[in-house]
């Protein structure tokens, strides 16, 4: 009960902060009740200028921390607020007011258990950035060494925690009242932010991710990643290597300084590809002012709260897909969707096929220049409620990355298309990992998995079996008559004995 009255009265507040901006319009295509419309619309507003979403995206930095937050991740749902909307709230900028350096310095202390001036000769009272979780210092280690020093807000576990319970309970309440919005997974939403959040809140868990993103790129002419300085690093502070470069949207700068904006793009391109098809593992904020081109023409990365990860077999997925899309191919795009188990095998692959012309046609139909990947995967998404396409959420964080790179892409070099430059290495991929080949070898090694599970799966099938004999499984008499739909059935062990003679078959093969 206690819950319920906190909630109503902060999301009494939150009404009348979005009424103030007359953003509740933003909301109109996620399906809200109209009567719900028809009150928010009578609150006291100040009619502001800007379309729905930049004045939804003014609103979310009114409401602090855990609403810009919220604002990001709606950015990659445009099946919730709509195209328009969401590419609004992608520009939303995670920048707040800094907090006190003392403050700053006391977390430093506290966290790594030795005094500020052992740990450092110098650190800056004035922060570089200043962010909804976290502020970046300079200093100086005390032996010498540059360093960015990120620290966490003072309280900042705390008010996360009250409005991600929240959040929670609206999306509870949403499933339950309104079960035909239930398709915009509104808990798993939240589920996925809460888990984001947790993940940036331990400084640990991002200097482990730069950590592997580095050794990933060893010796990579294209991206390089600053080092950690572990000593310095803790759950709420994060130390590591100070670089020095030019931000990459700066497209004057870069070219005082004598770069390339071509080759910058190239090399966005390849580290992107590689990242996400050859590594699988991919810095998910890509936003320019994590990106700097260093003094020697190399890409460098900062800001490794939010990473994504993609399995082989979705990596192999996007291949097809995109690869089918490229071609033109699109009964092809409909039969990687269904063979991946993304679209259900009720549905109609004929009626996917047209779904997936109608989506591509257009944007196939542009200039190269204005051709973009993020786009095709942003409208794929949209016909989820059509084809009752289950939501993927590595795929639309991957969709907002790539969208945020094809637009530093066109701030370089508006006349030229970013995926044309890496071309050469990702038809090298596809032929290494896609080709006849190599599909070959994929089967032959998902075959050998399997059988090097037989073993492991026999024995489990004997210990069963043995404990049936000896009448060693009991079950609850509700369990027995659930499964057995009250009666004695010869059912159960009749799959018992299909499934023994398909182990025996598998080993004979």
């Amino acid at each position: 009960m206690l819950r319920t009255f906190r909630n109503l009265g902060r999301l009494a507040r939150i009404a009348l902060t979005l009424a103030h901006y007359d953003a509740l319009s933003a909301f109109s295509q996620a399906g809200l009740p109209p009567a719900l419309l028809w009150f928010a619309n009578r609150l006291p507003a100040r009619r502001g200028a800007g379309r729905p979403g930049q004045r939804l995206a003014a609103a979310f930095t009114a409401l602090g921390p855990t609403f810009i937050k919220l604002g990001q991740a709606l950015s990659i749902r445009a099946d919730i607020v709509g195209e328009e909307v969401a590419a609004d709230l992608s520009e939303l900028q995670d920048k707040l007011p800094p907090f006190p350096s003392a403050q700053a310095r006391a977390t430093v202390a506290a966290e790594l258990g030795r005094k500020l001036e052992a740990l450092f000769s110098s650190f800056d009272d004035v922060p570089v950035a200043a962010a909804s979780i976290a502020q970046v210092h300079f200093a100086v280690t005390s032996d010498g060494h540059e360093v960015a020093v990120k620290v966490l807000r003072p309280g900042v576990e705390a008010q996360f925690a009250r409005d991600l319970d929240l959040f929670l309970w609206i999306a509870e309440h949403i499933e339950r009242l309104a079960p035909r919005l239930s398709r915009l997974k509104p808990v798993e939403v939240f589920a996925t932010l809460a888990q984001s959040v947790r993940v940036e809140m331990d400084l640990r868990l991002e200097a482990a991710a730069a950590s592997e993103l580095a050794q990933n790129f060893e010796g990579d002419p294209d991206l390089r990643v600053p080092k950690i300085d572990w000593t310095r690093t803790g759950r709420r502070v994060l130390t590591l290597e100070r670089i020095g470069g030019i931000p990459v949207d700066e497209v004057a700068a870069l070219a005082a300084a004598g770069h390339d904006p071509k080759e910058v793009v190239a090399k966005a391109a390849r580290t992107f590809f590689k990242q996400v098809f050859r590594d699988g593992f991919f810095h998910a904020d890509m936003h320019p002012g994590n990106i700097f081109v260093a003094p020697d023409g190399v890409l460098v990365a900062v800001d490794f709260g939010i990473m994504g990860r993609l399995d082989q077999r979705t990596r192999y997925y996007l291949a097809d897909m995109l690869m089918g899309f490229l071609n033109g191919d699109y009964a092809a795009v409909a039969d990687v969707h269904f063979r991946a188990g993304y679209v259900p095998a009720t549905q109609s692959v004929g009626a996917f096929t047209q779904a997936a012309r109608a989506i591509a046609e257009p944007i196939f139909g542009r200039p190269l220049h204005e051709i973009s990947l993020a786009r095709l995967l942003a409208q794929l998404f949209q016909v989820t409620e059509q084809f009752q396409m289950e939501t993927q959420p590595q795929l639309l964080l991957l969709q907002k990355s790539m969208l945020v790179c094809e637009g530093v892409g066109r701030t370089l070099m508006p006349d030229v298309n970013m995926w044309t430059l890496a071309r050469p290495m990702i038809e090298e991929w596809m032929v290494k990992n896609r080709g006849l080949d190599a599909r070959a070898r994929y089967a032959l090694g998902e075959a050998m998995a399997r059988i090097e599970e037989l073993p492991t799966f026999i024995g489990n099938l004997e210990k069963s079996a043995a404990m049936l004999a000896s009448g060693g499984v009991r079950l609850h008499p509700d369990a027995l008559a659930a499964l057995t739909g009250g009666r004695r059935r010869i059912w159960p062990w009749i799959a018992l004995a299909l499934v023994c003679g398909a182990a025996v078959a598998a080993l004979l093969a």
